[in-house]
């Protein structure tokens, strides 16, 4: 077995095991409820953060046209130099961004603040199961706004190979980068926590599917420098 499907393969149970593990503590949305809590003032029964100007302009706004700017300045530098991996990079931002925002079009679980005990009307339901007879606007599972930090993750892909520390560390920022974009949105109260936990599984199954697919490496394609010299080292 090749090591590109070797790591598809382990990054497949991996998937499978947080998947279980993200259901089972979720299911009854206690946890959900917790993470929320500080943000939700009981008595005015409403969250004091949703209209933040601070928050809308720089963890909705800015953050989100930044992770854009990268994932396109991947695209153009990797069509100028005609290197793949990084052409890789921006389509595996832009697909797995693109699964979470059909995915949240498509869903009937509605945003916190539209729920019951949040201020709103709509009446919760758990995952996978039917709609509740009133289940709100719906559009908010998964998180959308968490999914661009998320998508730095797939830098991992490009260094694994040669620089496995490095891969892992690039893993882990674009882990944080999207947790602190989706925990701003959970302050504001439209998100839950386990929204953006879904989104990050979301974004990183799309990532493993299209390194199945279509490596970010192949050869006869001209490498960046540091990963030829690593290469051609050892």
């Amino acid at each position: 077995m090749s090591p590109r499907l070797r790591l598809v393969l382990w990054q497949g149970m991996l998937l499978a095991l947080s998947a279980a593990l993200l259901y089972g503590l979720f299911r009854d949305g206690r946890l959900d409820a917790a993470a929320l809590a500080p943000y939700f003032d009981t008595r005015l029964q409403r969250f004091p953060l949703q209209d933040a100007a601070w928050l809308d302009r720089y963890n909705h706004h800015l953050a989100k046209y930044l992770c854009i700017f990268l994932a396109l300045a991947a695209g153009v530098y990797g069509t100028w130099r005609r290197q793949r991996q990084w052409l890789w990079l921006a389509l595996a931002m832009a697909l797995s961004t693109l699964a979470v925002s059909l995915l949240k079009a498509a869903s009937q679980h509605s945003c916190p603040w539209d729920l019951v005990g949040y201020g709103g009307q709509a009446h919760p339901f758990g995952l996978f199961e039917a709609a509740s007879a009133n289940p709100g606007p719906g559009r908010c599972f998964p998180g959308g706004h968490a999914s661009g930090g998320f998508a730095l993750m797939a830098g991992f892909f490009l260094l694994w190979p040669h620089r496995p520390l490095a891969a892992v560390a690039v893993q882990a920022l674009g882990l944080l980068t999207g947790m602190f974009m989706g925990w701003g949105q959970m302050m504001r109260g439209a998100h839950f926590l386990s929204h953006n936990l879904w989104s990050a599984w979301v974004v990183w199954a799309v990532c493993v599917l299209l390194y199945l697919v279509w490596p970010p490496h192949a050869p006869g394609v001209a490498q960046p420098r540091h990963l030829r010299t690593k290469a051609e080292s050892a």
